[in-house]
Formats: structure tokens, C-alpha cells, sequence
């Protein structure tokens, strides 16, 4: 099974049950705290280069909510700069696996690239990427 460096927003449900489902399926979960990282662009963008940019943000950042940030606006290096300094605006969770990096948790994609069994009694949960919440949470800026 795989090794998997998890970066996540501690206390988000969907990355909790995310961690879990990649722990049920054999795999090891090594969890770290997006917002406290020490991003740079060149550590950040293997995990964003396959995606376009406004596929990035987290669209349930309240920064993103408001309007205040319009990813469809922005070009690469505009977007990475206001990541590095937001993280609470990158979508999550950021996955490594060796050198193999991906971001958002599309269970049928973990599927494929690393293995994924999905309890069954979450198989109706297959929308883990979006926040369910309707207070938003509190824009966290890193240590």
C-alpha cells in the first residue's frame, strides 16, 4: 500500500473521513496542516499543474464566497502568489505519494492511482471535496 503525505485543514470533516477512508484501505496516512506549511511555488505547484488554474481554490473559502477572490481572474503566477499567502484558499486536501502529487480527493480517481474502498456505509458520500457547512470557517492565516 501507500505512503500518503496528506496536507489538510485540521478539523475539516471531509478530510477527516478522507484520511480514513485512505487508513481503511490499507494505506498510511502521514497528515499535515496546509495552512501552517511553509508553501513556496516551486513545493506548491507539482500539486496544482495538472488542474486549471480556478480549479485551485477552494471554492468554499470565505474569501471566494464573498467574491473578494475571483480565481477565474487571476493568471498562474497571481494565483500561486495569493495561495502562498491564503492558504485557507487552496482546494484540499494536497496528496504526495512518492513523487506523484494531486489535489481535491475524488474517491473514484484515489481508486484508480492508489487503491480506495469506500465503507458502505459512506457509498452514498461520494461528494467529499465540497463543504457542507453553512456557517463558513474562520479564515485561519498560518503561524
Amino acid at each position: 500500500m501507500a505512503r500518503v503525505v496528506f496536507y489538510e485543514k485540521p478539523g475539516c470533516h471531509n478530510n477527516t473521513l478522507q484520511k480514513q477512508w485512505l487508513t481503511d484501505s490499507g494505506h498510511e496516512v502521514i497528515a499535515r496542516n496546509l495552512l501552517t506549511e511553509a508553501w513556496t511555488a516551486e513545493r506548491l505547484l507539482p500539486f496544482l499543474a495538472a488542474r486549471p488554474v480556478s480549479e485551485w481554490f477552494n471554492p468554499a473559502a470565505p474569501a471566494i464566497k464573498s467574491g473578494e477572490v475571483n480565481p477565474t481572474q487571476l493568471s498562474a503566477q497571481e494565483a500561486l502568489i495569493l495561495l502562498i499567502l491564503q492558504p485557507l484558499l487552496i482546494r484540499r486536501p494536497l496528496l504526495q505519494v512518492d513523487n506523484e502529487y494531486r489535489q481535491g480527493f475524488d474517491p473514484e480517481e484515489v481508486k484508480t492511482w492508489i487503491g480506495l474502498s469506500v465503507p458502505s456505509e459512506d457509498e452514498g458520500n461520494t461528494d467529499i471535496q465540497t463543504c457542507h457547512k453553512t456557517v463558513p470557517c474562520a479564515e485561519t492565516k498560518p503561524l
